[in-house]
């Protein structure tokens, strides 16, 4: 049966190389047949934070709030694509997750973090960890990072170089780490 994944995403910045590593996610996802979709902090274009979702009387959360939550809702998993700014995790994709907390909580995680320079978003990819355990999401250990990412996806998300051959190689037991995880949430249900 298909699980339905959603790709979390969270970067603003003009020409966004982080949807490389989208891209390349959908399609991974959609190749094991699974259904992928992308939820864009940018499209979405939520408020700082103020208020979460749950905070808001019943009714009165913003639309595109109100819809989000229902998607998160209706989600098996999530894949968390996790670019590295300054060291430490992209406000966008911070500011999106801040929004909800029931909608994520007992539910499986994977990230997916990547950075311009060679240490593929390691830091952005360990305060990830602790966020997304402290909602009560259990976060698989798989590990899935890209390096230098404008050299190791093309712009079309097709791996390239030995950056995109290590994606290659990482991304099956990933995958399946996250689809297991899934499962066992599901029946757990």
């Amino acid at each position: 049966m298909a699980l339905d994944i959603l790709i979390l995403y969270g970067s603003y910045r003009r020409g966004r190389l982080g949807i490389r590593l989208v891209d390349y996610l959908l399609h991974g996802f959609a190749e094991l047949g699974h259904r992928a979709e992308l939820i864009d902090a940018k499209e979405i274009g939520l408020p700082m934070l103020d208020l979460r979702h749950s905070d808001y009387p019943p009714g009165q959360a913003p639309a595109a709030m109100s819809a989000l939550a229902q998607r998160l809702s209706a989600a098996d998993a999530f894949v968390f694509a996790a670019g590295e700014y300054n060291r430490g995790v992209q406000p966008g994709l911070k500011n999106l997750v801040d929004h909800y907390l029931k909608e994520f909580d007992r539910r499986p995680a994977a990230i997916a973090s990547y950075s311009a320079g060679r240490f593929a978003g390691v830091n952005s990819h360990a305060d990830w960890t602790v966020t997304l355990s402290a909602m009560g999401m259990t976060v698989i250990p798989e590990r899935l990072s890209v390096g230098q990412i404008g050299d190791a996806l093309d712009e079309a998300g097709r791996p390239q170089g030995d950056g995109g051959a290590a994606l290659d190689r990482g991304f099956p037991k990933f995958a399946d780490t996250l689809i297991w995880w899934t499962r066992a949430a599901q029946a757990a249900r």
